[in-house]
């Protein structure tokens, strides 16, 4: 049990810590279009980001996929670049549902690139068997995620106040508008000098 806990608190540091910022870039790029109720929908698309992340996760941290570490942490912000560009080109989800069905296979989909990131660094510590360590690992990113998505929803609530009474908005609709296209624009800005700097050579 200590053994689980302890890999627990890694993987809940990991994704919690300044190191972290690309993960943390992403998960506020898929929460960037919820307020509200449709806060509900998000749970969805997180799910399919665990389930991603957790296969190459598995995969990766057992040695049956080897994904040069390089490659990855390129594709990370690749795929924060991506997501926010989506925030901003699908304009019509703002204003009707269903928000993008889509979502969850596309947050699937790119979760598979991260948890070749996790493996990496989960890599470093193993000293045995690898089960205990990537269940407890996995369960503390979860923990961690739900942190940072709480906090998230927090901020993105208090923009959304902020703005609703500001006199720059007509509507509540366009002032949810500005806030998905400048938070998305902002986390594309950081993830696209990141890809940058970690370009392949």
């Amino acid at each position: 049990m200590s053994e689980l806990l302890s890999f627990g608190q890694l993987g809940f540091h990991h994704i919690v810590s300044p190191d972290a910022l690309d993960h943390i870039l992403f998960l506020l790029a898929l929460a960037a279009i919820y307020q509200g109720r449709t806060w509900r929908e998000s749970l969805w698309v997180i799910s399919a980001f665990t389930v991603g992340h957790s296969i190459t996760l598995a995969l990766a941290a057992t040695g049956i996929l080897l994904v040069p570490q390089q490659i990855t942490e390129f594709l990370i912000p690749l795929t924060i670049v991506a997501t926010g560009i989506e925030n901003v080109v699908v304009r019509a989800r703002v204003e009707r549902a269903p928000r993008g069905r889509y979502r969850p296979l596309f947050a699937g989909i790119f979760g598979l690139v991260h948890g070749s990131g996790f493996a990496s660094y989960l890599q470093q510590l193993f000293a045995g068997s690898v089960v205990v360590p990537l269940l407890g690992f996995n369960l503390g990113i979860e923990v961690g995620q739900i942190v940072v998505l709480a906090l998230a929803a927090s901020s993105l609530g208090v923009i959304d106040r902020i703005l609703v009474g500001s006199r720059i908005p007509a509507s509540a609709a366009s002032a949810f508008r500005i806030r998905v296209v400048a938070v998305s624009l902002i986390v594309v800005a950081v993830a696209t000098h990141m890809a940058a700097v970690r370009f392949p050579r």
